[in-house]
Order: structure tokens, then sequence, then C-alpha cells
């Protein structure tokens, strides 16, 4: 190996039967080192996919707005070039030292935008630089070789649910306000699923986290409230919605099984959520005093899916529509409902 190379503190280990090190790399030399591939070459010569740019400054403020608490997983990286491995004593093996000669090639296999992001971050605080960020490093053995390992890498990879990453989110004012509307609103406490984006035949319940919480950012747009204000107002909301809305309140009792409900009436899907998040939010702009006289309203609406007025605003060939123009039609729906006033429903 030359003389010129990067020394980082790593701990080796086998995968595959082949050897492989994780070391801490600072932040101020990932942009320096780890190279993009290019993107005017063809797809099958490429062992990466065409950076995002749109993702990055998202991913830079993440960093930037959380300097105490931000995270990132490893980067991996295959290297076209000389790697030494120098352990620290014969008692420990496999922790010591990689020398990696600054005239190899490196390839970012899984990582790319979290380079770009950090590269970005220390243009806006340069104190990030003295930060580190884990790296694996792999033995480059090819083009076909690395391909492959960014295919296995995100083959396997399991996104989590929208409603998973909101209940355990303690960093968006959404994601905060929604978890406090699902304990604080009764008929959600017990009847909402909080991993899952859909609610299965067998569930209790009728909800889902992440369809409450969209409903929510809908109810209060524009609202000029601090956090605490519109988490109060927010349970208040659904909690009368609530009680306008009688299949939700014969589950809550169980009068009726949360599967008749759900198979016979739209009045708990995320459609219909967001919907009459859409109306409140007019309510509580127009009528910001007295809205709770006109969610009344919502009680005289035929929820059942054999309403013929649901075949156009909820429903194409039979299924429910999950698109804006749908969502916007129901949208428009409710809110005139909504806003009428009482007594005048003919839903």
């Amino acid at each position: 190996m030359d003389n010129a190379s990067f020394v980082f503190p790593a701990v080796k280990g086998i995968q595959a039967n082949k050897e492989y090190f994780t070391a801490m790399v600072p932040l101020e030399i990932i942009p320096k080192i780890f190279q993009f591939a290019d993107e005017e070459l063809p797809p099958e010569i490429r062992a990466q996919r065409i950076l995002n740019k749109s993702r990055i400054p998202e991913m830079r403020d993440y960093i930037i707005n959380n300097p105490e608490s931000y995270v990132f997983s490893s980067l991996t990286v295959s290297v076209d070039g000389a790697m030494l491995f120098e352990p620290i004593n014969e008692v420990d093996p496999m922790i010591g030292h990689i020398s990696i000669s600054m005239s190899a090639r490196f390839l970012i296999n899984d990582g790319q935008h979290r380079r770009a992001a950090i590269a970005e971050a220390i243009k806006i605080n340069p104190d990030l630089k003295h930060e580190h960020i884990s790296v694996v490093f792999y033995h480059d053995k090819g083009l076909k070789s690395s391909q492959q390992m960014f295919s296995d890498l995100n083959r396997y990879a399991i996104r989590p649910t929208k409603s998973i990453n909101i209940l355990f989110n303690s960093r968006e004012e959404s994601s905060i306000i929604a978890k406090e509307v699902v304990k604080d609103v009764s008929v959600f406490t017990g009847l909402t699923e909080k991993e899952k984006t859909t609610v299965s035949n067998r569930s209790k319940a009728l909800f889902t986290l992440s369809a409450i919480s969209t409903a929510t950012i809908e109810l209060l747009k524009d609202v000029k409230l601090d956090m605490p204000e519109k988490t109060k107002l927010a349970i208040e909301f659904w909690n009368e919605v609530a009680s306008n809305m009688p299949e939700w309140l014969a589950v809550m009792r169980q009068e009726k099984r949360s599967s008749e409900v759900r198979s016979g009436s739209i009045c708990s899907l995320s459609i219909t959520l967001v919907a009459i998040g859409h109306g409140g939010n007019k309510l509580l702009h127009t009528y910001p005093h007295d809205w709770k006289e006109r969610i009344a309203n919502l009680a005289k609406v035929d929820w059942k899916k054999d309403n013929p007025i649901w075949n156009d605003l909820v429903f194409v060939n039979g299924k429910v529509a999950a698109n804006r123009s749908s969502q916007k039609a129901l949208s428009t729906y409710i809110e005139k409902i909504m806003m009428e006033e009482t007594g005048e429903t003919n839903g």
C-alpha cells in the first residue's frame, strides 16, 4: 500500500465468507472520498440509481434542525483499491484500524442521499464535520458484484408503514397531535389500528392512525394556534364528530361489530375521515364560535355503501377510489353538508 492512506478505527467481520469492515468516519471526509455513480452512463453499466436531488433539502434540514438527536444508518461502500486491516493486539484480532489508499475508488452501494445531505449540512453548520457516521467497507469485486449488492440491500429493505412512522415520531407536530387525538377521543382510543395503513377483515378496529393523522392535518390547515391549543381543538372537534356518527358509537358500545360497519358503510374510511377534516377546517374558519352546531348535520347523512350518492364520489367500478380527484369531490360534498344550517341536510 502507498503511504497516502485514510486511516479509520474499525471492526472486522466475516459475511458470506468474505471479510468486511465497519469504520467510524468523520463527516467532513464523507463528501471528499465517496463518489456518485456517473449519471451520464446507461443504467446497465452503473452500480447505483441516479441521485434524486429533490430529496436532499429535506434530509439536510433534518440534520440541521436536530443537531442533538439526528440519526443516520451506516453507509455501505465498495472499495476498488488497497485496504489493510491492523488489529490493536492479538487478544482482539477483530478490532483495530483500517488503512485505505487515497488512490482507491469508493463507490456508495447504499447511502448516496445521506452522503449528499451530509455535504449540504456541513456547508450550513461546519461544526458537524467533527461528528462521525459508520461506514461498512467491502472489497470491490467488479460491476456485477456491486450491482448485485445494491439489489440485495434494497430488495429486502421493508419500509415502515405510515401509521407506525406516526406512532414512533415524537418530533413532528402532526404526529404528536394525532396520537393525542387517538388517546383522548373515546371512539378512537380502542378502535384504531396503529401499525398498519389498512384495517384487516378480522380486526376490531374501525380506523387507522395514518387516516386520523391525515384528516387532522386537513382539519388544522392554516389554523393559527400553538400546538397545545391545536391539540385541544382537534380533540374537541373529533369528539363532537363522534357524537354525531351513530355507527361509530354503536361499535364503541359493542352494539355492532366493527367488521359489520366496515363492510356496510363508508363512515370509517380514510377518504371519509379526510373529507370530514376538510369540512371541519371550513367550519373553523367560517364559524369559529359556533362550528359545533353544524357538525350535527353529519348525523343525518346516509353513510351506507349502497347509497347511490357514493357511486361517483367514493367508488369507481365498485372499489374505493384512492385518488386525489375522488378525495377532492367527496371533501367538497361533505363540506357542503357541514356548512348547511342545521336541519337542511338531505344526504
